[in-house]
């Protein structure tokens, strides 16, 4: 009895001592979970002239459909972290550099209109889709075009290290064109060489076209073509390996587009252009409206 006593007593011991050593909650958090938590910052990376998905608004502040997506993956981390406040810390990214900066970990999650490729998913991890468009050409309305063979000898103009450059290229190459291809860091300047003729089209996602075309300094200058010569199905990007994070980024996306909240950020950010959701983006919420 005295030995069973005794046991007890070690047990007991050893017990209240692994409580002590490791509070509850203490180490349920890894990865990118784990150094938001200690940090009580979070990291969003954008880009600032993708509008609508991110871009900076007059008082300089990221905003967009992307923007707000990702402010409800803070919401979701803030509960799952069981914490009331985090900072937002918003780094600008490049089309050429954002990629890497989430792989180094300068960013913890990439906000704007990425595309998911299986190339880039060897360097990087994207959530569950949060838009699905495809590549076009905005073309001066005095020499519309209506498929790329029109532009047979022609410039054409891309922001550089987007998937819609190496799809152009590969449009180029199946046609055996003698099409030029100017690449350039942004859609500002490239809408800019566009309106002043050093380039007859401009080669991006069509959802991003309609906007620059918008926003021209005279937009009846300007068509958009009706081809669509790429898929691009959007996501949110963070660390490869991180399940944990994944899990907290689409519990969020999910939830928004169960509850019908996506209907109101998509009016808020495409309403003013007259856009309507596509079936196939109607299709993309509804299949990604995971339930809990």
């Amino acid at each position: 009895m005295e030995d069973n006593t005794v046991m007890k007593k070690i047990l007991f011991g050893v017990f209240a001592a692994t409580l002590l050593a490791a509070p509850a909650g203490a180490d349920q958090h890894s990865g990118t979970l784990k150094k938001i938590k200690d940090s009580g910052t979070i990291t969003i990376g954008y880009r600032e002239q993708s509008n609508p998905f991110s871009f900076l608004d007059e008082a300089k502040k990221p905003v967009g459909y992307s923007i707000d997506l990702c402010q409800r993956v803070v919401n979701t981390v803030k509960s799952q972290l069981g914490v009331s406040a985090l900072k937002v810390n918003y780094v600008p990214l490049s089309a050429e550099n954002r990629f890497g900066a989430v792989a180094e970990g300068t960013v913890d999650i990439l906000c704007g209109n990425s595309t998911n490729t299986l190339s880039r998913q060897k360097q990087v991890a994207f959530s569950n889709m949060t838009f699905v468009t495809g590549a076009s050409f905005l073309v001066n309305s005095d020499s519309p075009v209506n498929d790329v063979k029109d532009f047979a000898g022609k410039s054409i103009g891309v922001v550089a290290g987007t998937s819609t450059e190496s799809a152009l290229a590969d449009e180029i190459k199946k046609h055996s064109l003698n099409t030029k291809i100017v690449t350039y860091t942004d859609h500002e300047s490239a809408l800019a060489a566009l309106e002043s003729g050093k380039i007859v089209a401009y080669a991006a996602d069509r959802v991003v076209l309609i906007g620059l075309g918008r926003n021209a300094k005279d937009p009846s200058k300007l068509l958009l073509a009706d081809q669509l010569f790429t898929y691009e199905p959007y996501g949110l990007v963070f660390r490869r390996g991180d399940a944990d994070f994944a899990l907290a980024v689409n519990t969020a996306l999910a939830e928004t587009y169960r509850s019908g909240d996506i209907a109101k950020i998509y009016e808020k950010w495409f309403g003013a252009w007259g856009a309507r959701p596509s079936k196939l983006l109607l299709a993309m919420y509804a299949l990604n409206a995971l339930p809990e």
